[in-house]
């Protein structure tokens, strides 16, 4: 089966446990305001002119974002870097974009990883149809899921779509007692205001099974890609949060019991 990738980073480190393989899907539903990859929104490949200066001269040149690959070229990609996910407990990690949006694609690659041995997560927004969604977790070994915004209105002004859907999933995940992972980006007077946090610490008081979240502090080094690609950027002149910023907030999430890291 044919899916659409715009990277392959090898030997990641904050992508879930150990050494892993990260699968960068294109494509996502969400249009974040905040988002590092905006390049991976449009799902299709993007053509586009990169510029260089060399010697006070302009160079450009043609260059094309994101490509088809079948899972039988791209799975040799994943095993080969197995030996460094045996030795550090690691795997492979599909992120994106979202991942979910090409639910046959990224599921296939989770069931042929899994009779390789090789450990799978699944980085999502958690925004999919509850059948899509519980079909991949029978595959997937741990799910990196983001949690933004509880209030689906605000939700929406600054994604693009609803809260509902995601909680639902999580609520699922949590109920079903799936290996979960959360993670919470912190973004400058979005994210990170009194009530939503306090909204997301009633909430996630409530799981059972899930007590693990990465808190993400926004940064500002994707602002050269928006130039690129010709995105607006509504964060371009926000600044970036230090990670010291973000133990007030780690304190009030360990209080209610979590396992917190800054920075995934």
């Amino acid at each position: 089966m044919k899916g659409i990738i715009f990277d392959i980073k090898h030997f990641a480190v904050h992508d879930g446990p150990g050494i892993r393989t990260t699968v960068f899907l294109k494509g996502c539903p969400l249009n974040c305001w905040w988002c590092h990859n905006p390049e991976s929104q449009q799902l299709d490949p993007q053509v586009y002119q990169q510029t260089r200066k060399l010697d006070g001269l302009d160079f450009s040149e043609t260059k094309t974002l994101g490509y088809t690959i079948d899972s039988t070229e791209l799975m040799p990609k994943i095993i080969g870097d197995k030996v460094f996910h045996d030795e550090s407990s690691g795997g492979v990690t599909f992120s994106g974009g979202e991942p979910l949006l090409q639910f046959s694609f990224l599921n296939e690659l989770l069931v042929k990883s899994k009779n390789e041995g090789i450990h799978t997560a699944v980085d999502t927004t958690g925004y999919a149809s509850p059948k899509i969604f519980q079909q991949v977790a029978q595959n997937a070994d741990l799910f990196l899921f983001d949690l933004k915004l509880l209030d689906s209105n605000v939700h929406k002004k600054y994604t693009g779509v609803p809260s509902e859907p995601i909680i639902k999933n999580l609520m699922w995940l949590d109920k079903n007692n799936i290996n979960t992972n959360i993670r919470f980006p912190v973004i400058p007077d979005i994210t990170n205001t009194k009530e939503n946090i306090s909204q997301m610490l009633v909430f996630l008081e409530s799981l059972q099974n899930i007590n693990r979240i990465d808190i993400l502090p926004f940064h500002n080094i994707s602002n050269a890609k928006y130039e690129r690609f010709k995105i607006e950027n509504k964060m371009k002149n926000v600044a970036a949060f230090e990670e010291s910023e973000m133990y007030t907030i780690k304190e009030e999430f360990e209080k209610i019991g979590f396992i917190v890291s800054i920075g995934g």
